[in-house]
């Protein structure tokens, strides 16, 4: 029996960092619509009868009416493929969500809470979906399978081992609990890389395209062919883009004129959106907003100053000067306990101001 799965498509997602640069977020939405279409197109050619989609389809809040009629007129082009959603935390089944509003095509089925069993000839398919922004307690504990001598797949959206309190929002669970319940491949989504932990496979697809630099690597869809007791998995790519992080050395840099034009002048190949980390000793003040107002590349997204002052406060602080003075001083202010990142580039930036007038 063979499936395709997929999750996190986020559809209408605003990208918003892509969008100060240009139309560069409306490209990143057509990106979206272009990967979801190779989905069906490869159902449609491989004749797939299930398809899995394990939340975060679309962006709730974003999302416009007209997306959703073309989501479902893809769904219509594949009606031998039934076709099982278990909405998530940015789709959830509310009152006024598209899940309820709108009349999807027959061959689609909507998990809601409790979760739901949907008995096949071939397979028995568990399923949930959230019906709030955050969920804390699915009900899967308490779930039994009452057919182990038939394939059992289990869809949902949530978080697998998660630790933190922020990740038990969101449907944690232990794999170790899920391994118990004896399914025979569990369809997950919500961590946006791809993921899989064995026996049974317990699979991430990740995001169907990436929405950021905090998800590098491929993004694409699993295609699966399982049969009890056995399961095929193959990851296939279909995101044409790739985020990168591009480490640029400052220190031999001394004017914002000299790492302006260098980084007007670095290449990257066309498919690369660059998040440039800006690295080494730096011999003048960097304003990273600035910066982006004034490069011409438009593949550089994002910049990060991770530079560090090109001053030894310690040696001058030895200094009976007033520079020696001001070193002092502002040393200890980069000793104090438990800055913040924001608090210690503003110390940063005003010894490079103070250095600058004492000069």
């Amino acid at each position: 029996m063979k499936f395709v799965h997929i999750a996190d498509v986020h559809f209408d997602r605003p990208f918003i960092h892509l969008s100060d640069r240009g139309t560069l977020g409306d490209s990143r939405r057509l990106d979206q619509r272009k990967a979801f279409k190779q989905v069906i197109e490869y159902i449609k050619n491989n004749q797939i009868p299930y398809l899995f989609i394990s939340g975060d389809l679309y962006e709730h809040t974003y999302v416009k009416r007209s997306t959703i009629e073309y989501i479902n007129q893809l769904f219509k082009e594949i009606p031998e493929t039934q076709i099982f959603i278990s909405p998530g935390n940015h789709d959830p089944y509310i009152k006024n969500s598209y899940y309820t509003t709108y009349s999807w095509n027959e061959n689609v089925t909507i998990f809601s809470t409790p979760i739901q069993k949907i008995e096949l000839p071939e397979l028995n398919l568990y399923g949930y979906g959230f019906t709030d922004f955050y969920c804390q307690d699915s009900g899967l504990t308490n779930l039994t399978i009452d057919e182990p001598e038939k394939i059992n797949i289990l869809i949902i959206h949530g978080t697998l081992n998660g630790a933190n309190l922020e990740d038990k929002q969101y449907n944690s669970f232990t794999q170790k609990a899920i391994q118990e319940k004896g399914f025979d491949y569990v369809a997950l989504g919500h961590i946006h890389e791809p993921m899989v932990k064995q026996d049974p496979p317990l699979v991430y697809p990740g995001a169907l395209i990436s929405l950021g630099f905090d998800e590098l690597g491929e993004h694409g869809m699993v295609v699966g062919d399982i049969q009890k007791g056995q399961v095929k998995l193959t990851f296939m790519p279909l995101d044409e883009k790739e985020f990168i992080i591009y480490p640029l050395e400052v220190t031999d840099c001394y004017s914002m004129e000299d790492l302006i034009e260098q980084m007007n002048e670095l290449t990257f190949t066309p498919n690369e959106l660059v998040k440039i980390e800006l690295i080494g000793k730096r011999n003048f003040e960097i304003d990273p907003y600035y910066l982006m107002k004034m490069i011409t590349n438009p593949q550089i997204i994002k910049i990060k100053n991770h530079t560090q002052i090109n001053y030894s406060l310690e040696k001058l602080a030895n200094e009976a000067t007033l520079k020696g003075l001001f070193a002092t001083e502002m040393l200890a202010k980069l000793n104090e306990k438990e800055l913040t990142e924001e608090e210690r580039e503003t110390i940063e930036r005003a010894i490079e101001i103070g250095m600058e007038a004492l000069s």
